[in-house]
């Protein structure tokens, strides 16, 4: 006996628009019963992971500076993913954003000008666009996976991070901690209000509508879903699966990067050997949570970055491990993936009878 999906000739329209609801929901049964398997209440443990970082001001720009890099990412992600090019290495793009973006502040600090921080924010862009055209060269001219390139990349970038913050970019005045010089003032971020937010949540915001506006309303967006749906209808009407392949790679690396520009210069104000809690690889849930839509990554992205802050909340609360907060995240993706491939598929069982029968027809 075995267990085989049929692909659906249709799939309800209705249950795709659902889906990510459904799949948020199982993710909510699924967190409470972890609680009660850690020994706490499930409704307490879900009303402080989802609900009280929402009740408090501090909070709620907390989840607002943890949602900044995870939609510009997953923005970039998206059209990757509409034009069927698996880019898993957004973390190692954000992370060679930040240091390109970084090395005007640290290697010339005397440079205080209004250009200062507009040019990290385009140096964090090319860094990050660099970094991800390298497994898209690499996939057209080599015919290479880009998943594996991609993200054995992010190893390379975490590496080359701990390496300089540690050896060539160290504070010379900070008593030998493994960080950068602090930035200057021209070097960082305008705030708003009292809290950690800055200008990176309305050039995130920004950034979602054109997107938005792209995708559906220009050619490039009708080329990055045709050449996703299909190739070889893309081919006859002119688009090219190599020029898509390196625009859609450069993008998502370049806003990755400019994600990484903007958390180093507007929450961390220096370089650390570790700058992200993994922003990257969430982006990826926050996506396809998304169905690869800007508009519905926004409102994605703010609910994996609450994620993040419950999980400082049950912890301090609780005492319950803070890893909750990634058991989750992953459990969300898995019943994301879950319910897209039942409403694209059904199941079937197959016995060993019914193949007898089957082949003696």
């Amino acid at each position: 006996m075995r267990i085989e999906l049929i692909k659906r000739k249709e799939h309800s329209q209705l249950m795709a628009m659902l889906s990510p609801i459904l799949a948020v929901g199982l993710t909510l049964v699924a967190a409470a019963i972890l609680f009660v398997l850690s020994g706490t209440d499930p409704l307490l443990g879900l009303f402080k992971f989802f609900i009280e970082p929402l009740l408090d001001v501090w909070s709620l720009q907390e989840v607002v500076v943890k949602a900044t890099p995870l939609v510009l990412i997953a923005c970039g992600l998206s059209v990757c993913y509409l034009s069927n090019n698996w880019n898993i290495g957004a973390e190692g793009q954000f992370v060679a954003g930040a240091l390109c973006g970084s090395a005007l502040p640290i290697l010339y600090p005397e440079f205080e000008t209004a250009a200062t921080l507009p040019l990290m924010l385009l140096f964090g862009v090319i860094g990050g666009a660099l970094w991800a055209l390298i497994p898209a060269i690499l996939k057209t001219r080599f015919n290479t996976n880009e998943i594996l390139t991609s993200l054995m990349l992010v190893y390379v970038a975490n590496l080359l991070l701990d390496y300089l913050v540690r050896g060539p970019w160290r504070d010379p005045d900070g008593y030998n901690f493994p960080e950068s010089r602090m930035f200057s003032d021209a070097a960082t971020l305008p705030g708003i209000g009292d809290g950690r937010m800055s200008i990176a949540a309305p050039i995130t915001l920004a950034v979602v509508v054109i997107l938005a506006l792209v995708l559906s309303r220009t050619i490039k967006g009708f080329e990055i879903r045709v050449m996703g749906e299909s190739p070889r209808a893309g081919a006859f009407a002119g688009f090219s699966r190599k020029g898509l392949t390196l625009f859609s790679f450069a993008l998502a690396g370049g806003l990755a990067g400019l994600a990484g520009t903007m958390e180093v210069s507007g929450s961390l104000n220096q370089l650390l050997p570790t700058i992200s809690p993994g922003y990257g690889f969430t982006a990826i849930i926050v996506a396809f949570l998304g169905r690869l839509n800007p508009i519905a990554i926004l409102v994605a992205g703010f609910v994996l970055a609450l994620s993040y802050i419950g999980g400082e909340a049950v912890q301090a609360s609780m005492g319950v491990s803070d890893k909750i907060a990634n058991v989750i995240q992953g459990l969300l993706l898995f019943f994301v993936l879950g319910c897209d491939t039942f409403i694209n598929y059904r199941l079937r069982v197959v016995t060993s009878r019914s193949s007898g029968e089957k082949a003696g027809a």
